[in-house]
């Protein structure tokens, strides 16, 4: 089976190119810089992976990979517009630089190509991958959309939020995943457990981002470490925080929620500490880890053949970036 680094280059020797005309620039030069500036390819690397997980990757896998990393980078500059995100991958978002209304059409660009990407394949498998692309599309969409509900909510339960993140995060992993599935000719039975492989290790992955968020070392981790706090979105740390924490540091963290304080995000990052919450999250993102493998051990293929999936899984959730 192939590694997670030479699939990588695989994908970006494909996927290395000019994506959109040169004119006009003030359009289009924005986002060949952010697609430049890449990240880690996780989610067209998972296309290629679940398909050959059931046999020889086919070109098909390339063009649904790459539809795949458009949209995904589409959410993300829109995403960056809606929590005003000043940094992305360690460098500026595209509406920092170029405004919102350029982001936002570049955006919708970037869907329109992914599109063009789909209509490559062969139409044996388009009914069946189209399907599963747009259903994704929308789960991420409404995903987003309790994202920023919940930020006006006073309480978040965590199942609120666990949804959230499946539709968010998960389904996205998940169905990268299947979409390879199907173009390798996988029985409906084994999609399935690797889709349900994928959504558990999104939520997991998550569990891991907000973490990093809060905790992780700014130089590594590529985005405004204490962001999640600052716009009092109720991540899993600040929703068990809320529920674990009494008294004064309960009040305390109700009114640094209310405020924009100088210090608000190292005083709540200290009400963290104090209520346990960094090591309930590594464990909390343990548990979802090991219900993926549960699943991964149930599709029907050799053991060896699932390897590189595992490595992914400890390469995702170990990550401290």
């Amino acid at each position: 089976m192939t590694g997670i680094e030479t699939l990588q280059q695989s994908f970006e020797s494909y996927f290395n190119h000019r994506h959109f005309p040169s004119f006009p620039a003030t359009l289009y030069d924005p986002l060949e810089d952010f697609l430049s500036n890449s990240g880690k390819r996780i989610r067209p690397v998972l296309c290629l992976m679940g398909n050959e997980l059931f046999g020889e990757i086919k070109q098909d896998a390339y063009h649904l990979a790459a539809a795949v990393e458009l949209f995904h980078n589409f959410t993300l500059v829109h995403d960056d517009i809606m929590d005003k995100a000043p940094l992305r991958r360690g460098k500026p978002t595209v509406h920092a630089v170029h405004g919102e209304p350029t982001a936002l059409l570049g955006g919708d660009v970037m869907m329109v190509v992914a599109y063009d990407y789909l209509n490559k394949i062969d139409p044996f498998f388009l009914r069946k991958t189209l399907h599963l692309f747009n259903k994704t599309a929308k789960e991420v969409c409404e995903g987003q959309q309790l994202d920023m509900d919940f930020e006006k909510q006073d309480q978040v339960h965590l199942d609120q939020y666990l949804k959230m993140i499946e539709l968010k995060t998960s389904v996205l992993l998940a169905s990268s995943l299947q979409l390879g599935a199907i173009i390798g000719g996988a029985s409906e039975g084994n999609q399935q457990h690797l889709y349900e492989f994928g959504r558990n290790l999104g939520i997991a992955f998550q569990v891991q981002d907000d973490y990093l968020d809060a905790f992780g070392d700014p130089s590594k981790f590529g985005k405004q470490v204490g962001g999640d706090i600052q716009s009092n979105k109720k991540t899993f740390l600040m929703i068990h925080a809320l529920e674990t924490a009494e008294g004064e540091m309960l009040a305390e963290l109700h009114q640094l929620m209310k405020q924009d304080h100088k210090d608000k995000v190292e005083k709540v990052l200290a009400i963290y500490r104090a209520c346990g919450i960094d090591r309930w999250a590594n464990a909390l993102k343990e548990q979802y880890l090991e219900k993926a493998f549960l699943h991964l051990e149930e599709i029907a293929v050799s053991k060896e053949r699932k390897a590189s999936l595992i490595e992914l899984a400890h390469y995702l959730i170990k990550r401290d970036k």
